[in-house]
């Protein structure tokens, strides 16, 4: 077998195709890799990828070269997970246990998927083979981590049930931002998943889903903000509630048409109380639902191609919004089509287009092109451009939100901003307006460009490289600025379309078999980013910085470091050992460069002045063993060094221990 392998992928063009006929970068982690290394959750994995990071603010997201979370959509099934805060899908919530692959497309994909996935793609698909008629799972590990798991599969020739139950707790850290002391927090969890497929004819099948997900946490929270340090706790409730039923049908074998519904209920709860006895209550509702249509039409061996329609529809309420009582909708209706010509058995061209017809926003065309040439059987390389985009969210628009567990600071969205900010000014209470607050608008959607270059060389069975150079450009960049403060100080935020900014670089990905069972592999990613008007104005000599005496002096370009919360370089390096008896071992490096968090000298441009996080390297380690008679035993731990940084990385414990046993049904 190949290193690569020829895996077959969903995610990059919405078919079925061969991981070596695929124009696009994907990555794919697969269930074998997610036991190996023990992990419970998708970050768990997510972090050991080239060019992901995870960022820690409002719960643990994901960052794909380089672009914040709001800009990766996160599928399950191919089915959107909703419930972001402040941009960010906390992907903790997510259990692995039925996970039969993860696959992670990186680029501009708004082509195919819409909004929110001008980054890239990370669609987590669930088991759906009766290989396994029962499994079930015990783990236990430091800070009293319980992951209790059982999957059933039933089949008969008409059809398919699978079921999935699992259950977490926990007195691990807080995951939560900004806070000054690092305190346990304990987390329960329950998730369940449900799957049933039918064959109504040899043709025509329908297929029904549910999966609900249970969680409570017990907060303790320390927030600091403009030198005052606000301490609160209390009870967070959250609910994900998804149902999906999809009808397919082949005409023949060149021709098939799918129908798919989907609904997802997020709820979540936050009740506070602060030392002070301020009361603090939180609440957001989302609500999605979707259908859609995509037929595929294979016209002849050279020549494929793909349409769909669909329309969505999303509310939700917030006590962050005017009124926890009305819920903000709307609407979208969308069209997409791809064409897939293979001249012969070395080249593919792609190109793809999608139309979506916001009613509250402007609408967005997104084009995509991609090409793949195999230049023999050991070289092949990639090429594609697109164009993404990320219509304004719910917050940007509708926010009417002041924290009073963390200074009293708030927030508003631009429908409203200057109607509330002047009505508080009438009252007295304003101390001062920026000169941004007269510029606010209706927001206009993002866009970016992206641009991806690949080459793959594979000179045998036991060697695989590849490297991949990319480049983004994002147009009317949405940023949330202070536009004004009140009289004690706290601040007032709005967001603003006035960012350009760019990401760029280089990642290399090698695999080597250096032993019959061994196999090292390695990851490592530089990436530069930049707000572009920024840059123009240092080129202009307008921006000034501190120098080590606290005096002014004009800021170098040299000194600018781009744009927060990214590192310049990120690698990762693994060792797996596997043989054929059963015994299993993995060891796996993982290095962050040092990053921007604070803006300290007030020229708002993140310099080599400002605050970073110290970049780290953690190390983690498995065993196990996999007897034939179905049970399978597993010690592990995670981050070896005990490194910790509280105020940087909350939601990274100090060294975890844990130890797994599990036993499987298999059919023979």
């Amino acid at each position: 077998m190949q290193m690569q392998g020829d895996s077959v992928v969903v995610t990059a063009n919405r078919q079925e195709r061969k991981l070596s006929n695929v124009t696009v970068p994907v990555t794919i982690v697969n269930a074998k890799q997610l036991q190996q290394n023990g992990s419970l959750r998708l970050t768990d994995i997510l972090k050991e990828q080239p060019g992901l990071t995870i960022t820690s603010g409002f719960g643990a997201g994901v960052q794909m070269q380089g672009l914040n979370p709001d800009y990766t959509i996160i599928l399950i099934n191919g089915e959107p997970l909703v419930g972001r805060t402040a941009g960010v899908l906390d992907l903790n919530r997510i259990a692995l246990g039925n996970i039969k692959k993860i696959e992670i497309v990186k680029g501009p994909s708004s082509s195919l998927y819409g909004s929110e996935a001008m980054a890239g793609v990370i669609n987590i698909i669930t088991d759906a083979s009766t290989a396994i008629p029962i499994q079930a799972s015990l783990r236990y590990g430091t800070y009293e981590t319980i992951d209790a798991g059982v999957n059933n599969a039933i089949a008969t020739k008409q059809a398919f049930y699978q079921g999935f139950y699992n259950y977490y707790s926990t007195n691990g850290y807080s995951i939560r931002p900004n806070s000054s002391s690092r305190v346990t927090t304990p987390i329960e969890r329950l998730t369940v998943n449900q799957q049933l497929k039918y064959n109504l004819t040899a043709n025509t099948n329908i297929s029904l889903g549910v999966r609900i997900t249970d969680e409570k946490i017990q907060n303790d929270i320390s927030v600091s903000n403009g030198g005052t340090t606000i301490t609160s706790n209390g009870k967070e409730h959250n609910t994900d509630q998804n149902f999906n039923a999809t009808l397919n049908h082949r005409f023949s074998n060149n021709l098939k048409t799918s129908f798919r519904s989907y609904l997802t209920d997020y709820n979540s709860k936050q009740d506070l109380m602060t030392v002070s006895g301020t009361p603090y209550y939180d609440l957001l509702n989302h609500l999605f639902k979707r259908v859609e249509n995509q037929t595929d039409w294979n016209v002849n061996k050279q020549l494929n191609i793909l349409f769909g329609a669909g329309a969505a529809w999303e509310g939700v309420k917030s006590t962050r919004y005017d009124s926890e009582k009305v819920r903000k909708n709307n609407a979208i209706q969308y069209g997409f089509t791809q064409m897939e010509w293979m001249p012969n058995n070395k080249f593919i061209l792609i190109g793809g287009l999608r139309f979506d017809k916001n009613e509250t926003y402007a609408s967005a065309f997104s084009p995509k092109v991609s090409t793949l040439y195999k230049i023999n059987a050991k070289n092949k390389i990639k090429f594609s451009v697109g164009q993404g985009f990320k219509a304004p969210d719910f917050r940007q628009m509708y926010l009417d939100f002041t924290n009073a567990a963390a200074g009293g600071y708030s927030v508003f969205g631009t429908a409203q901003a200057q109607q509330v900010i002047n009505q508080l000014a009438s009252l007295g209470q304003i101390g001062s307006l920026y000169d941004n607050f007269y510029q606010l608008k209706v927001l206009k959607p993002e866009y970016s460009t992206g641009m991806h270059f690949s080459w793959d060389y594979e000179p045998s069975q036991n060697t695989y490289l590849s490297v991949q150079l990319f480049r983004n450009d994002i147009s009317n960049l949405i940023q949330v600025q202070q536009v004004g403060s009140y009289i004690s100080g706290a601040q007032i935020f709005s967001y603003l379309n006035i960012g350009r900014a760019f990401t760029q670089g280089v990642e290399v990905e090698v695999k080597q078999k250096i032993a019959k069972h061994i196999i090292l592999s390695g990851g490592y990613q530089y990436l530069e980013t930049g707000d572009k008007d920024q840059i123009a104005q240092i080129k202009a000599g307008h921006v000034y910085t501190r120098d080590a005496n606290g005096y002014s002096k004009l800021l170098s370009l040299n000194d600018y470091v781009g744009l927060p919360n990214n590192s310049k370089h990120k690698a990762q390096l693994k060792i797996n050992y596997y043989n054929s008896i059963g015994c299993f071992a993995n060891f796996r490096m993982l290095y962050r460069g040092k990053w921007a968090v604070n803006n300290t000298n007030g020229n708002e441009v993140y310099d080599i002045g400002d605050d970073f996080a110290k970049g780290y390297i953690s190390l983690h380690a498995s065993v196990g063993k996999d007897w034939a008679n179905g049970f399978s035993l597993q010690l592990g731990c995670d981050n070896i060094t005990n490194y910790i940084d509280a105020g940087n990385l909350p939601n990274l414990s100090g060294r975890t221990f844990f130890g797994t046993i599990k036993y499987q049904i298999s059919k023979k």
